[in-house]
């Protein structure tokens, strides 16, 4: 399984150091069998000395440097050995109004440089309540483009309409998306969108679920801690 938790804008840089700190000794000491990832922001990004998790950025331009006011770009990334990267995320699309085309464009340039891509995909309500016919089309649509053979990529399914409002999509729902997305592709694939410890071991039982993308629950560094013991 692979556990990713997506700080977002949550914590300083000292808080970010605090929680690596005490991610590693957990890990170190109860030796967990899952993959687990940890996306900070921006002013949080450091070169990490970890051995039992790693360390990605929650975005990054498609370019070595340049004049791009208040974006980081690859070669801040390189400068702190982090090869991991979340592209797509739906606070992106919806909030910062990021294209497919861009989107697309970040995954080349970050595929060209051999990173790990998490690439986020997912349907809003008005979506959801036309079907699942519909939900197949734009979910498609969000992969369109994108090289699903490549090595390094991890598809994580978030609902809009879930992330951040508590409401959990029912494990049947889950399923049935998951299904759908799994014909597409044989990379790891994971499910984010409220997931929290009361729910999470449902969410990992699901037949194509390969882990979680965290957000609000994995703020707090022992509530993270205590979903990757669950699984």
């Amino acid at each position: 399984m692979i556990l990713a938790a997506n700080l977002k804008v949550n914590h300083t840089r000292t808080e970010i150091k605090e929680y690596t700190k005490s991610l590693e000794t957990s890990l170190t000491s109860k030796k967990t069998k899952n993959e687990v990832l940890v996306f900070p922001n921006i002013s949080g990004l450091d070169n990490y000395k970890v051995n039992n998790f790693t360390v990605g950025a929650q975005n990054a331009y498609p370019t070595k440097s340049g004049a791009y006011t208040g974006e980081i770009c690859l070669e801040q990334l390189e400068h702190f050995d982090i090869n991991t990267i979340l592209i797509g995320h739906s606070e992106r699309r919806v909030l910062l109004k990021e294209s497919n085309d861009f989107i697309k464009q970040k995954f080349e340039f970050y595929k060209s440089k051999g990173f790990k891509i998490v690439f986020c995909i997912g349907e809003s309500l008005d979506i959801r309540e036309e079907g699942i016919s519909k939900i197949k089309d734009f979910l498609y649509s969000q992969l369109d483009g994108i090289d699903l053979g490549y090595d390094n990529l991890i598809v994580a399914y978030e609902p809009i309409w879930s992330i951040g409002s508590g409401k959990t999509a029912s494990v049947e729902q889950i399923n049935e998306t998951l299904d759908i997305i799994r014909t597409k592709f044989s990379s790891s694939l994971l499910y984010g969108g409220s997931v929290k410890a009361t729910n999470i071991k449902e969410i990992t039982d699901i037949k194509n679920c390969d882990g979680v993308l965290i957000g609000g629950a994995s703020n707090e560094v022992k509530n993270f801690i205590e979903m990757i013991e669950l699984i």
